[in-house]
């Protein structure tokens, strides 16, 4: 285990629960730096942050005297800084089919429903927030159709994503799916994503980085 890590998050980022799953199912011991990313506009535009991340966006994790930012690039970072427990399978097509699985969500469904898209479909757009819940019930059903599909054809998937070991394609997964209760997306549609979380989250690994969870979750939410 290791204490020199730090991780800037906010306790309802999907990108930074990613990062908290890999985290926890490495085994690694981390110090958590809350940004809020709503509170006076949001602290991801002080100065100070700005400085650690250009891009205004967390999570960013701190190892030593590197400043890492992007969840996908923290997350395998982490596989080759601390190769135990494996996020990626050994070989190069389930290694494939895991970031294929990963950057489906993280790629394809997150960016276009994250928080700085519907605010900037509430300032320009003047989208209320039944039109931004329709916009990422829509978004976020569209990827889960190709991804249950991916799961549910393929031998290769097992208790998770890939096999019996919780992947980088969970560690994406569990959070969407956060966000897809959160927006009341029916689910009955989906019965292997359903399955494939309900495996990952019976895990403590995925319980202690549950956004309720977090320390600068708020007393009610």
């Amino acid at each position: 285990m290791t204490a020199d890590l730090v991780l800037y998050g906010y306790w309802r980022s999907s990108a930074a629960y990613r990062v908290r799953i890999a985290l926890n199912l490495k085994g690694l011991a981390y110090e958590s730096r809350a940004v809020h990313l709503v509170k006076d506009g949001g602290e991801q535009h002080s100065d100070r942050y700005r400085a650690l991340n250009p891009q205004e966006l967390v999570p960013c994790l701190i190892h030593g005297d590197q400043v890492l930012t992007q969840s996908m690039a923290i997350m395998e970072y982490l596989d080759d800084a601390f190769p135990a427990s494996p996020l990626l399978p050994n070989d190069a097509g389930g290694r494939a089919r895991v970031r294929a699985l990963a950057q489906l969500v993280a790629c394809d469904i997150h960016p276009i429903g994250n928080l700085r898209v519907l605010q900037y479909l509430g300032s320009h757009f003047n989208a209320d927030d039944a039109v931004k819940g329709e916009w990422s019930r829509h978004w976020i059903g569209e990827g889960f159709k190709a991804l249950e599909t991916m799961l549910a054809s393929s031998a290769q998937t097992g208790r998770f994503c890939h096999g019996d070991t919780p992947s980088l394609a969970d560690a994406c997964l569990v959070p969407q799916y956060y966000n897809a209760t959160r927006w009341k997306l029916p689910m009955d549609a989906f019965p292997t994503i359903q399955r494939v979380v309900d495996a990952c989250n019976a895990l403590d690994a995925f319980a202690q980085a549950s956004p309720e969870a977090q320390p600068d979750a708020p007393p009610s939410h």
